[in-house]
């Protein structure tokens, strides 16, 4: 996507790149879930979804030289039944996309 830059007068573009992380199905404790313009590096993360905290675990690496890509996480017995989404953190901690919320039963 293309925004106009004012600084650099008519006609200057920058390219903006919007991370997304994209829950796809949960089936026999397996998450699917495909990402766009994550970097190596970024980090995936299952977060609870009515108190926003970060499980400990799974954490997924995106360790792909290619900023788009598919994973398939696969949850230990420790994560319990409840509403779950995606959350995904670029090299620097900070949040780059997160997912629609999901169940996990």
């Amino acid at each position: 996507m293309q925004f106009p830059v004012d600084a650099g007068g008519p006609g200057t573009y920058r390219l903006v790149m919007n991370p997304t992380i994209n829950f796809i199905e949960y089936e026999n404790r397996v998450i699917s879930a495909t990402y766009r313009n994550l970097m190596i590096g970024a980090k995936v993360l299952l977060v609870d979804n009515p108190t926003g905290k970060p499980l400990p675990e799974p954490v997924t690496m995106i360790n792909s030289p290619t900023p788009s890509g598919a994973l398939r996480i696969s949850l230990p017995i420790s994560v319990k039944a409840g509403d779950y989404f995606l959350r995904a953190l670029n090299g620097h901690g900070e949040c780059a996309a997160q997912s629609i919320a999901f169940r996990v039963g």
